[in-house]
């Protein structure tokens, strides 16, 4: 090889070294993309052609509208996600974050709104909102027929965003009174509203849980946490609690001041609550407080009520298709949320003792079902 030849080679050389390190993810990092298939990603809330892969990208198809979206197969807590999309003429999607396994991404988890239009007065429904609630710091997009980076870093209560390279959002989540009771921990995802966006180079890394949920119930085993009172029908079937009949489920353990969350399905107009704070005794300062779970709109106290005081907003719900419940109850005050939805706040709770967590089955024939039920004291 002549001394020219040798000058010629080294920058090809270096150029297809450079190249392959930028295919592969950073140290740490977990590609979440293969460039060929959806492996490790699934459909939910639409059909499987929803999402598609094309010249080393995935695109939502035009056809897919809204609920459609594409899940990872892990949930994750706190992480670093990073990743390119690509936006073209009017366009617009979301990337998910702490998406739940049943019920409304956006409203249980968070949406990081992905938008062509650049706003030069960022508002909540700007590229790179918290959507639809948070604005960004600054909008910071390439809408030409152009790639986009994102970087996701989610540090509970922190969380930090950047498009291009530059910071769109650093936010403490419990400041915003909507965002503080969302999910902390759930799925990643990318929402279709039937415009052909593109995604690729897909990879996270893990950071440190801070997760201080106590697993209430998961699977049989944890039933030793429970009694049972009264008469209901209890079944173990897996990871679902199916009970039936007039009775409930109750904690060995007693709370004060927590938060419970579970899944919970039940068959058309049933009848059933979350009891709290039953610590017996007489008197105002020592009844025992029940959530409603009654999914009759006209109903004078339905589900998300505090029954007998305060009725609900009522929320949209199905009967046989899981939903989320949310319960805080923290000195005098109660916040109720459902699928993603603030449906009940009060502030005037008498008991403040403790008491156990109860799960009442109140209508014979008329089943509910519970799962993932976790619990953390305040």
């Amino acid at each position: 090889m002549t001394r020219r030849e040798l000058l010629a080679a080294i920058p090809a050389v270096a150029f297809s070294h450079a190249l392959r390190a930028a295919e592969l993810p950073e140290e740490g990092f977990l590609s979440l993309f293969d460039g060929k298939t959806l492996d490790g990603w699934n459909v939910q809330d639409g059909l499987d052609t929803a999402f598609y892969v094309r010249d080393g990208a995935i695109v939502a198809h035009e056809s897919s509208g809204f609920p459609a979206w594409l899940r990872s197969a892990k949930q994750y807590e706190n992480f670093d996600f990073r990743g390119e999309f690509f936006l073209e003429g009017w366009m617009d999607s979301g990337i998910y974050i702490h998406a739940p396994e049943h019920g409304r991404p956006m409203g249980c988890g968070m949406q990081i709104n992905l938008f062509h239009q650049h706003d030069d007065q960022p508002k909540p429904e700007s590229m790179g909102s918290i959507f639809p609630l948070v604005p960004p710091l600054k909008v910071n997009v390439k809408n030409k027929g152009e790639w986009n980076s994102f970087r996701i870093l989610m540090d509970w209560p922190h969380l930090r965003i950047w498009t291009n390279d530059e910071v769109i959002q650093d936010l403490d989540v419990t400041s915003v009174p909507e965002l503080r009771y969302r999910f902390r921990r759930g799925y990643l995802g990318f929402q279709s509203l039937s415009y052909p966006i593109r995604i690729r180079r897909l990879r996270v890394r893990e950071l440190p849980s801070k997760d201080d949920w106590q697993t209430l119930y998961s699977r049989p085993e944890h039933f030793e946490n429970w009694l049972i009172t009264g008469e209901p029908i209890v079944q173990l079937l897996g990871e679902v609690i199916h009970a039936d009949g007039n009775g409930q489920i109750t904690t060995k353990e007693k709370f004060r001041d927590f938060e419970l969350q579970f899944y919970v399905r039940h068959v058309k107009h049933h009848n059933s609550g979350i009891m709290f704070r039953g610590g017996g005794g007489s008197g105002p300062g020592s009844r025992r407080y029940e959530v409603q779970l009654h999914d009759v709109e006209g109903a004078h106290y339905p589900t998300g009520s505090l029954y007998s005081i305060k009725r609900s907003i009522y929320p949209r719900i199905e009967p046989e298709v899981w939903y989320p419940v949310r319960l805080v109850v923290n000195g005098r005050n109660c916040l109720v949320r459902v699928n993603g939805d603030t449906v009940l706040e009060y502030d005037r709770l008498e008991n403040l003792s403790e008491g156990p967590i109860e799960l009442q089955a109140h209508a014979p024939g008329k089943w509910t079902e519970f799962k993932e039920i976790l619990v953390r004291r305040i």
